[in-house]
């Protein structure tokens, strides 16, 4: 239970259905220094939460997991940034702690089930647990949620799942949940501004130089960690509008372009792949492919020679290094993987 609309209503569905419901709030790292709370469990969502575990009369519990979140979330990020790639936090704390340490905690209560919700489908067959996207499409989350395994979906449960995110607004109001007003965040949960200036007070930047698509070096840069591939703003430079073409890491040098189709790749090649089955399905596989959250999908073939290279029907902008390549059929979410160039 964040404290939000979506999980609050996913425990009073729970209740209503004649469940043993127990909420759990978890506690994450948040920034030291008064530079202000972790989005995802701030005061006032604890105050919520708690609020509505009240009301529902059922036991609330807080389980602090900020050593865990510092290490396995936020150190992560900061060690991929330093590499000069740009990382997606939501997906590895998904794997690691909502549906990782949370559900062996779970599993330590004796709860049969962890619920949350999230909008996405979960649906059991002879081959396994099959994962597929939300009824609201707009709403979606199974991007996020590439990296969960059969061991892991076997004991999930969305109860939103065939809900419009309206239908989860009138519900609300039905059983007097009191959230007018709020609204969630869909920014990284322990940054409370911007990007860049989180990573300027936990990495040492080193500054050096931009150069444009011919070799002709026409600026500075403060540091590769604080740029990302498509980037057109914080570059300071005249005469644009200008791109983030790519980086060096060895030279630390920042490439940059004014031509917007210098962004558009046909390929890419991603590692640290999941399967949501559990097992490699038979290859080349033509799959709908999204390498970001707020994307259509785009055809693409996936085959594997040493590496997982996924070639597209139509060139895509912006392919950066770090995010998240998943893989669909249809509703059905197959997997994905990292991409790596």
């Amino acid at each position: 239970m964040s404290g939000g609309v979506d999980s609050s209503v996913a425990a009073a569905l729970l209740q209503e259905a004649g469940h043993d419901v127990v909420g759990v709030f978890m506690k994450f790292w948040a920034e030291a220094g008064g530079q202000g709370q972790n989005k995802c469990c701030s005061s006032e969502s604890e105050r919520r939460a708690r609020g509505v575990a009240k009301i529902l009369g059922i036991p609330f519990y807080v389980f602090n997991f900020e050593k865990e979140f510092k290490k396995k979330i936020v150190d992560s990020f900061l060690k991929e940034n330093r590499l000069g790639v740009t990382p997606n936090p939501c997906v590895v704390c998904n794997k690691e702690i909502k549906f990782g340490l949370l559900l062996e905690r779970a599993d330590k209560i004796k709860a049969d089930f962890l619920a949350s919700g999230h909008y996405a489908r979960i649906k059991k067959d002879g081959q396994g647990m099959h994962l597929l996207k939300a009824k609201d499409e707009n709403k979606d989350q199974s991007y996020f949620l590439w990296k969960l395994t059969q061991a892991q979906l076997k004991h999930v449960l969305f109860p939103l799942e065939k809900m419009t995110r309206p239908e989860v607004e009138k519900l609300a109001v039905r059983f007097a949940l009191p959230f007018a007003g709020v609204r969630k965040s869909m920014e990284v949960c322990f940054i409370p501004a911007t990007a860049a200036d989180f990573l300027k007070r936990h990495i040492k930047t080193r500054p050096g130089k931009i150069v444009d698509n011919q070799g002709k070096i026409i600026g500075r840069h403060e540091g590769l960690s604080l740029y990302t591939v498509g980037q057109r703003k914080g570059m300071n430079l005249g005469g644009g509008p200008y791109y983030v073409l790519g980086k060096d890491l060895k030279k630390n040098l920042l490439f940059i372009t004014k031509n917007e189709k210098d962004l558009f790749k046909k390929e890419l090649v991603v590692k640290s792949v999941n399967w949501i089955l559990g097992k490699e399905p038979k290859l080349p596989l033509k799959a709908m492919v999204k390498i970001r959250y707020r994307q259509e999908p785009s055809g693409a073939t996936i085959t594997k020679n040493k590496v997982y290279r996924l070639k597209f029907t139509r060139p895509q902008r912006a392919v950066t290094p770090g995010q998240s390549a998943v893989f669909y059929r249809g509703q059905e979410l197959l997997g994905g993987g990292i991409i790596i160039k």
